[in-house]
């Protein structure tokens, strides 16, 4: 597997309020952006996912915002697969500011594995490829440079 890049995300005007701070909200959909880039980078998008009859919904989100994201910046979110059962999959996140290295955010978010139906499923069972290239990336960091 070739060397994994974290996620850039430059911000954008309609993600702030009127103080040019980014709302909270963002950082949850910048967490998907960076997740959905891992898998695709590990050659199973969530298109490819799906086509193989995966659904990765998740289960629960959490973010800790420790300084404001302004207009214009460049942030860097590295995430990292923390935990990996097969059925259950734990991703952390941290944004950070691109220019000076400030952390910006922390979070992660907890996902399990459906079939079609909705039934929860294991991945081992299902795709052995998927499996081993998930379990491989278990506290793999990103680096920045």
């Amino acid at each position: 597997m070739e060397k994994l890049k974290p996620y850039l995300h430059k911000v954008k005007y309609y993600e702030t309020d009127q103080m040019a701070v980014v709302h909270h909200s963002n950082y949850i959909r910048w967490f998907e952006d960076a997740r959905c880039d891992l898998l695709e980078q590990i050659g199973f998008g969530y298109d490819k996912m799906e086509e193989e009859g995966i659904m990765i919904p998740v289960l629960s989100v959490s973010c800790d915002y420790k300084k404001m994201t302004l207009y214009g910046e460049t942030v860097t979110i590295l995430t990292k697969i923390a935990k990996f059962t097969g059925v259950k999959l734990i991703v952390t996140y941290q944004v950070i500011d691109s220019n000076n290295g400030e952390i910006k955010a922390t979070g992660e978010t907890s996902h399990c594995f459906l079939d079609p139906d909705h039934n929860l499923i294991s991945i081992k069972n299902k795709n052995n490829e998927i499996y081993d290239l998930l379990k491989n990336l278990i506290n793999v960091d990103i680096s920045i440079k």
